[in-house]
């Protein structure tokens, strides 16, 4: 369906995109995943024709999107702003792209009620946009992009500004709703949890370049490499291997570990663990820290070794 195929951008000295290459499956939710910076938001652009890549080719359905202008690509934008029109209420909203592409007055109701209703906004029609909350205005937003029946729907970091207990909730209604109607969609975003609970695939930029894209479930199984390992959230790595939790073995028969720091969480207990020179970070779940309890204080020591055929390899 869409093809991203050796595409390069330089501002400057500064490399945004490097030999990228992608592809995405029709109805497949793709996440752009990485730090500010690293050319997420501007391949978007790339995508939807804001911004003209240097070299490389961009197709969709086999056609080389470099032919079309943005507005006949048929895409469309979310944005973590939601670029709600401050002058319209919310029907005239979504309304709006209906219009542009001249869709009949009584059809434009029709669709644009029909959204407002699916996303259980019917009562909100003829409400200011100001008077929305955070997440009534983002629902607003995706039933605007959505009742034009876009070809591709791309979000740049929709839920940023929203707090966590509600991104939550948006993140499985956005997903459950974009899978019903079969929306291709790609997801631009800095944070792991939103892309690992909204995407199908992850593809992992750093400085401009593509570290790993797969699912969610293959990149914490196989990250590619020290720095997919680590941004995706993963502790003790190192240039040629990653210890997973898995990997330790406890106990009197291990080496001696010394405990250098403790944290108590909710779901149980961080340790920092010095063995032969080497710190590594524990997680232990509650069952094992009952069981190691009288032992889990800072100068104390615990027997922990590792399981060389736990260990994933770069």
């Amino acid at each position: 369906m869409l093809e991203v195929i050796d595409v390069c951008k330089r501002y400057g000295e500064r490399v945004v995109a490097e030999q990228l290459s992608l592809a995405l499956a029709p109805g497949e939710i793709l996440a752009l995943l990485g730090p500010s910076g690293c050319g997420k938001s501007t391949l978007l652009k790339m995508i939807a024709g804001l911004v003209d890549a240097d070299s490389g080719r961009l197709l969709f359905d086999g056609c080389d999107l470099a032919a079309q202008p943005p507005e006949e690509r048929h895409f469309a934008l979310m944005f973590q702003d939601y670029a709600l029109f401050p002058h319209l209420n919310v029907i005239d909203n979504v309304l709006f792209g209906l219009r542009a592409r001249h869709v009949a007055r009584a059809e434009a109701q029709r669709r644009a009620r029909a959204a407002l209703c699916s996303l259980e906004l019917e009562s909100y029609a003829m409400r200011a946009v100001s008077s929305l909350s955070g997440g009534e205005a983002q629902r607003v937003a995706l039933a605007r992009a959505l009742v034009t029946e876009p070809r591709l729907l791309l979000l740049d970091e929709p839920f940023s500004s929203l707090d966590a207990f509600l991104r939550r909730g948006l993140l499985t209604e956005f997903r459950d709703r974009l899978k019903q109607l079969g929306i291709s969609a790609i997801w631009v975003t800095h944070d792991r949890h939103e892309a690992f609970s909204m995407a199908d695939r992850v593809a992992l930029l750093h400085q401009g370049r593509l570290q790993q894209c797969a699912t969610p479930a293959q990149l914490l199984a196989r990250p590619a490499n020290p720095w997919v390992a680590r941004f995706i959230g993963f502790e003790n790595v190192s240039q040629d291997a990653l210890v997973p939790d898995a990997a330790f073995v406890l106990g009197a028969d291990q080496p001696p570990g010394m405990i250098e720091a403790v944290t108590l969480l909710a779901e149980g207990v961080a340790l920092q663990v010095r063995v032969d020179q080497v710190s590594y970070a524990l997680h232990l779940s509650c069952r094992e820290a009952r069981r190691l309890g009288a032992h889990l204080s800072p100068g104390s020591v615990i027997g922990v070794g590792i399981d060389p055929s736990a260990l994933i390899s770069f």
